[in-house]
């Protein structure tokens, strides 16, 4: 990228968005297990209706943790992967850095619509709570992040063309 201030900038997103999916990555795992811990000493009626009986929150934080612990690998993956992509930032790995960019946004946003269900509901746990903020801050600073790698496309490209290069 020619000035490099999309670059920095995408770079410094993916670096706090990885960072975060590590935090929520740590406390969704957590959560399972204690939900799997204690619903295996008290079987109670919920389990029989719908496996992913939660001690700790509600009907819809079982989804709630599946899709935040999946949206958490994947964003620390797409993370690593797009740092590494930033770093040589030609074209095609700028495209590569995007695509992985748009793929945790889904994630994220399914995961967010699922922390709103549970907030709407009601009856959760303050680690439950500090889950569903740091989903719904994600799913905004995932979104700057693929507005700033798409910005370094729209750049590396411009650059290209101007300097009579190509792919």
């Amino acid at each position: 990228m020619a000035g490099g201030g999309a670059k920095t900038i995408a770079f410094g997103l993916l670096v706090l968005n990885l960072v975060l999916y590590i935090i929520v990555s740590i406390i969704a795992g957590w959560a399972i297990n204690y939900d799997i811990d204690n619903t295996l000493l008290s079987v109670t009626f919920p389990v029989y209706i719908f496996p992913m009986y939660n001690p700790i929150g509600n009907m819809a934080t079982g989804f709630f943790l599946i899709f935040s612990l999946i949206a958490g690998l994947v964003g620390i993956a797409t993370s690593i992967a797009g740092v590494g992509n930033i770093q040589k930032g030609n074209v095609p790995n700028l495209h590569s850095a995007g695509t992985y960019s748009v793929i945790t946004w889904g994630l994220t946003l399914l995961a967010m619509g699922l922390a709103c269900k549970e907030i709407n509901i009601g009856i959760q746990d303050s680690i439950l709570r500090t889950l569903e903020v740091l989903v719904i801050i994600l799913s905004a600073t995932q979104l700057l992040c693929m507005g700033a790698i798409n910005a370094g496309v729209n750049e590396a490209a411009s650059h290209d063309e101007y300097m009579g290069g190509g792919f």
